[in-house]
């Protein structure tokens, strides 16, 4: 596999800079964009030096300390949609993202790849990343459009159906354009990397599946545990 560069990886970067550019001129919150731009450049560079020590590692309570901090930022930054309520909706977010996702990452770890042993961070850390972050995206997507839905006088029932269907749209939408229009990430580099087509296919149905369930299974924990807040908000609102 091709080992990429500072300088190459800085080519990388212009076209990205050039729409922060295209934001500024049409006055598209260029901020926004470029402090995430910038903050997922540090994150990354970090979590690189930060992982190449965790994969050296035996100690499974680190394991699950690195999971647990995945679960808190996840949960908090799931609530950006709805950042009023984000203190009241906290509880019930750590609990979805934490019951759901982990949920998927036993089943996956220990059901379909026998990880020995089980804390072993070159596979629970890359694999809880993906599920509590589609975890996070599906909640945040649920939780916005819960009480948008609510705030329309529109039933529970038909509210919470309208959330839970719209918090899947990303990944359904992964599902039909796999293979068809996109190679995801995964696959893409297990093949660079010099793997065969047909295992790296094997693993990418695995995660797809995966990051089905993770983002369905937390959201309709959301939606069933935050019943009872959303009812008050509500009626506050």
């Amino acid at each position: 596999m091709q080992i990429i560069d500072y300088f190459e990886l800085l080519i990388g970067l212009f076209p990205a800079l050039f729409v922060i550019v295209i934001m500024y001129i049409w006055s598209a919150n260029y901020r926004d964009g470029f402090s995430a731009l910038l903050r997922m450049i540090v994150q990354l560079l970090l979590v690189g030096y930060l992982l190449t020590f965790l994969f050296e590692s035996e100690n499974s309570i680190l394991i699950l300390a690195v999971l647990l901090t995945m679960v808190l930022a996840s949960s908090w930054i799931a609530l950006r949609t709805v950042k009023e309520h984000r203190t009241k909706l906290l509880k019930h977010t750590i609990f979805s993202v934490f019951i759901g996702g982990g949920i998927i990452l036993t089943i996956i770890t220990q059901g379909v790849l026998s990880v020995n042993p089980w804390f072993d961070p070159q596979y629970i850390i890359p694999l809880g990343g993906m599920i509590f972050a589609n975890a996070m995206n599906s909640v945040s997507l649920c939780s916005e459009r819960y009480l948008s839905e609510l705030n329309k006088g529109v039933s529970e029932k038909k509210a919470r159906a309208t959330a839970y269907q719209t918090s899947l749209i990303p990944i359904v939408n992964s599902l039909f354009a796999v293979g068809l229009v996109s190679l995801p990430g995964m696959m893409t580099g297990q093949i660079l990397s010099g793997v065969s087509p047909l295992i790296a296919v094997r693993y990418q149905i695995m995660v797809m599946c995966m990051v089905f369930a993770s983002a369905g299974f937390a959201s309709a924990l959301f939606l069933i545990s935050s019943k009872s807040i959303y009812r008050t908000i509500n009626q506050t609102d």
